[in-house]
């Protein structure tokens, strides 16, 4: 029996898993803060949008729009730069899409409170 090249059917991944897997890289990077809300009335016209992500898919490409918070602390750029290498590796490498754009939107700096002792 010669061996198939074709396979069987289709996979298919839910809009809602680009955009776990788009969260989950973006928050696991040092200096992320937290995702921030996608401004403006956006999330709510786009149904491919969640806190802080908004994804847009062609074909086989997919383009990222990602609004962050970040530490105080950190070079804005360089950990901008992490965000996108490390979205874009997640993206291809467990769906296989091909990356257009991994865009970081810096929307807030985090600075922790400070409170004055008593004593």
């Amino acid at each position: 029996m010669p061996s198939r090249s074709v396979t069987p059917g289709k996979t298919t991944v839910a809009p809602e898993v680009l955009l776990d897997i788009v969260r989950l890289e973006t928050e696991k990077v040092p200096g992320v803060h937290t995702l921030a809300p996608i401004p403006g009335m956006f999330n709510r016209l786009l149904r491919r949008g969640k806190e802080g992500v908004h994804l847009s898919v062609e074909g086989e490409v997919v383009d990222v729009d990602i609004y962050v918070i970040l530490e105080h602390d950190v070079n804005l750029r360089q950990v901008s730069r992490e965000i996108q290498k490390a979205v874009a590796r997640a993206l291809e490498r467990l769906v296989g899409l091909t990356v257009g754009r991994v865009n970081v939107h810096i929307e807030d700096i985090y600075y922790p409170e400070v409170t004055e002792d008593a004593s």
